[in-house]
């Protein structure tokens, strides 16, 4: 559990972590938008996948850190792969056995699958957590929204919830690790049992963290008050940011990603998945 990378800040002097906060959401949401509709043939797969592991090397983050961040989704990994496997066909048949009939075209769609959500976890944690600072990022959404201000939408509000909530995730699942550490000190089981025994079994730890919760919303919000802090539109910044070369830069590289997987796509090299 201490491995989820969302909401995790690593410290490194990269190219990515010098690039303005508001492009790196940019980026990260057309990044998403890559992985999710413009991959499709065994091409532009290779190409996403190569591109996830130059983010990770141009940040300069070590990949056994970014790799035990994927550690708790394997399990969705594998039900999705195993889902793609044995519930699509096509016509290339590879294996035959009673109900049970594997084609080449579900294998290709379970690696593909595999990398899409690989490529999801490492792109919006690249981008946004592991590079950007929570007060960055607040800073970022709330000057992407700010032509909502003219509409009475709260864009700070939103963008300071955002970022809490981010922020928080690790410390939510560092304290729900402890309370577990302490119920299996006094006897309490979690691995054993069926699976609604182990749900029943979840409840003395859930109890506790809602209250640890609380206690830390709580005194947040203390702490704000005490600092006289207040979400109008007369808050000033420390650091004025503006676009520098650079991002206009990661903008055009990000673009012609997206350009050179609309053009695999449309060549058809390898297979085309459906």
């Amino acid at each position: 559990m201490k491995n989820i990378a969302l909401g995790q800040y690593y410290p490194a002097k990269s190219p990515i972590h010098r690039t303005d906060p508001r492009i790196k959401v940019i980026l990260a949401i057309l990044y998403i938008v890559c992985a999710t509709f413009l991959a499709k043939n065994v091409v532009s797969f290779a190409l996403l996948l190569l591109s996830s592991v130059f983010m990770i090397a141009a940040a300069r983050i070590p990949f056994k850190t970014v790799l035990r961040g994927i550690v708790p989704v394997l399990f969705v990994m594998a039900f999705a792969a195993v889902f793609q496997v044995f519930g699509r066909s096509g016509d290339m048949l590879l294996l035959e056995w009673k109900f049970i009939h594997i084609y080449a075209e579900g294998i290709y769609a379970a690696i593909f699958m595999i990398i899409r959500i690989f490529a999801l976890i490492v792109g919006t944690s690249i981008f946004l957590t592991y590079t950007t600072t929570p007060i960055e990022l607040t800073d970022a959404i709330e000057d992407l929204l700010s032509p909502l201000k003219k509409i009475k939408v709260p864009v700070h509000d939103f963008a300071m919830m955002m970022t809490l909530a981010l922020r928080f995730i690790p410390t939510l699942v560092e304290e729900t690790d402890k309370i577990m550490t302490a119920q299996k000190a006094r006897g309490a089981d979690f691995s054993s049992g069926s699976l609604v025994q182990r749900a029943k079994a979840l409840i003395p730890v859930l109890i506790p963290l809602v209250v640890s919760a609380i206690r830390h919303a709580v005194e947040l919000a203390v702490a704000m008050e005490c600092r006289c802090y207040h979400g109008d539109g007369k808050r000033t910044r420390m650091t004025v940011r503006r676009i520098r070369f650079s991002d206009i830069v990661m903008l055009v590289i990000m673009a012609a990603f997206g350009a050179a997987m609309v053009y695999f796509n449309i060549a058809g090299i390898g297979y085309t998945m459906n």
